[in-house]
């Protein structure tokens, strides 16, 4: 696939700076097939598990976070369709999967509404048949300006909570400018103010996000892995090309750091196949939270063996950029500091 995703490699910096290639890339994901893996091919994909698709986002992410974040972000959504019981909203799949058309997970909120770490900021209030929705979401990447379907989480009247699908162009549905981000900026990455606005029941993914979103959440958090997973490698691998000479002697803690890291792929792609994460949600966690503490490590030991060539902007290999997406990972929703809460109200229990 390595030679497939040289465009990410060679837009890499720009992606991370500025958002000149943001509308292209979506469309330049989609033209080498990524967001079909792991689809059934009756539904469009090429096959494949979820695990497939965690590997191509980790290849992608070795060449541009930016790039596999909003993989991530449409690949997500994508699962929201795949498993939604709605099979009108089912039918948008193929302008998805061919990348004419975005797709936004807002659903970062509702995560946190099901561990109590804070409320819906969506509102629902009944109108006829209907509901009117009111609220913000303040952070959604992939927000594509030629067109997005997001996700999100309501509070409906009766005092639950649904999961709906809202279009770019609904009335009363408005994007932000880009948020001023230090990095990947690339990512179309807004907030989204909902203003009054008028859904029924063919916009529902689900009527109970209490029981959707744990459903999900194996695939909204494992496909997030790979993000964490191509970042390490990436780093590691410059670190074994960099590690000669007076350097050598970081060598065995790099391939150990390699052996631990690929023992969690491992341990991630057997819990996904087995379904043992919507049983155990916490052994998804502590991947989660491992994998993070690997890709700063892994950064880390690029660093030590580059030494001060790292600091010389004629020799820049990435270590930069490599160094802020790492930054980024600990705080993508589900951040550390949230997951390491969930744990520790499990411990209790």
């Amino acid at each position: 696939m390595s030679a497939a995703l040289n465009w990410f490699a060679e837009q890499a910096e720009a992606l991370d700076r500025d958002d000149s290639h943001a509308e292209a890339l979506v469309p330049e994901l989609a033209s080498r097939g990524l967001f079909r893996i792991g689809v059934p091919q009756a539904l469009g994909g090429s096959g494949g598990d979820t695990y497939d698709a965690v590997e191509a986002i980790a290849a992608v992410a070795g060449q541009s976070l930016t790039a596999a974040f909003v993989f991530w972000g449409q690949r997500t959504f994508i699962e929201f369709l795949l498993q939604t019981p709605n099979e009108a909203l089912r039918e948008r799949l193929p302008p998805l999967l061919a990348g004419e058309h975005a797709g936004a997970t807002g659903l970062s909120n509702a995560m946190k509404f099901l561990s109590g770490i804070e409320s819906l900021q969506i509102a629902a209030t009944p109108d006829g048949e209907g509901w009117r929705l009111n609220g913000r979401l303040p952070w959604v990447t992939n927000l594509r300006r030629a067109g997005f379907t997001v996700a999100a989480a309501v509070q409906t009247p009766d005092g639950g909570a649904a999961v709906v699908a809202l279009d770019h162009d609904q009335p009363g549905l408005a994007r932000s400018a880009d948020l001023d981000l230090i990095a990947l900026r690339g990512s179309n990455t807004a907030a989204i103010s909902v203003a009054d606005v008028a859904i029924d029941s063919s916009r529902l993914l689900h009527a109970d996000a209490r029981s959707f979103c744990p459903g999900v959440r194996p695939a909204f958090l494992g496909l997030q892995l790979g993000m964490s997973l191509g970042v390490a490698r990436r780093a590691l691998a410059q670190a074994r090309q960099e590690g000669q000479g007076a350097h050598a002697v970081l060598l065995p803690q790099i391939e150990q750091t390699s052996a631990e890291l690929e023992g969690i792929a491992t341990s991630l792609r057997e819990g996904l196949a087995a379904k043992r994460f919507q049983a155990e949600p916490a052994a998804l966690f502590r991947l989660r939270i491992r994998l993070a503490e690997l890709a700063q490590a892994a950064v880390g030991l690029e660093l030590s063996a580059s030494g001060g060539r790292a600091y010389l902007a004629d020799q820049d290999k990435g270590f930069p950029r490599r160094w802020r997406e790492a930054a980024f990972i600990p705080v993508v929703t589900p951040s550390l500091s949230q997951l390491q809460g969930e744990l520790a109200k499990h411990a209790n229990r």
